[in-house]
């Protein structure tokens, strides 16, 4: 079986681990001691950008039509995690309607986007990308707003960022978040319709 074969993908996010790709092309798995997640129920989002979203937001949102594009567009930096095993694994577990996608468009061209696994009530978001200002941000609340009305119980994010900090991003330890994530996956949500 291969190492990134979607049973055992998910097999470890039911454990609290995650994998990751390092520069010499392995995957190694982590489950770090504090761990970072957005709250679903209580997630900020700044006056400013809620101003911004409601006035002169020029972006389109779509979910999972563009699931491969974004994994290439948060792998397109100079150091990445993504390496090729970690895009098949991810594409395979989006097949089986595991990963899924928040895109944001304009005039017809993918311009960011935020993709991550979702198992019952918990999503695990992996990585984001934006090739124009405020694309990312419109995906991540987009994406929160879509996980509250839905049901689910948890965004992990593995690690907070000050980027993910300004809308409540925080870390919880391991403990508390394996606890979270119990509960979370006995919750039967959907992504998609």
């Amino acid at each position: 079986m291969p190492a990134l074969a979607p049973a055992v993908i998910l097999n470890a996010y039911s454990q609290g681990m995650f994998p990751m790709g390092d520069s010499s092309g392995e995957i190694n798995w982590y489950r770090p001691r504090f761990r970072g997640i957005l709250p679903v129920k209580e997630f900020h989002v700044p006056a400013r950008f809620e101003r911004y979203l409601a006035k002169q937001c020029p972006f389109e949102l779509r979910w999972s039509t563009a699931f491969a594009d974004v994994m290439r567009g948060c792998a397109d930096r100079e150091e990445t995690w993504i390496n090729d095993e970690i895009l098949d694994g991810y594409q395979a577990l989006h097949e089986l309607g595991y990963a899924h996608s928040a895109e944001v468009w304009r005039e017809g061209r993918l311009v960011g986007g935020v993709y991550g696994v979702a198992i019952g009530g918990a999503f695990f978001g992996e990585s984001m990308f934006s090739r124009e200002t405020q694309a990312s941000k419109v995906a991540l609340v987009g994406l929160q707003r879509r996980l509250l009305a839905r049901g689910f119980l948890l965004h992990d994010t593995q690690w907070t960022t000050p980027h993910l900090a300004q809308f409540g991003g925080h870390e919880i330890h391991c403990s508390d978040y394996l606890a979270l994530l119990d509960k979370a996956m006995r919750v039967k949500a959907t992504f998609l319709d």
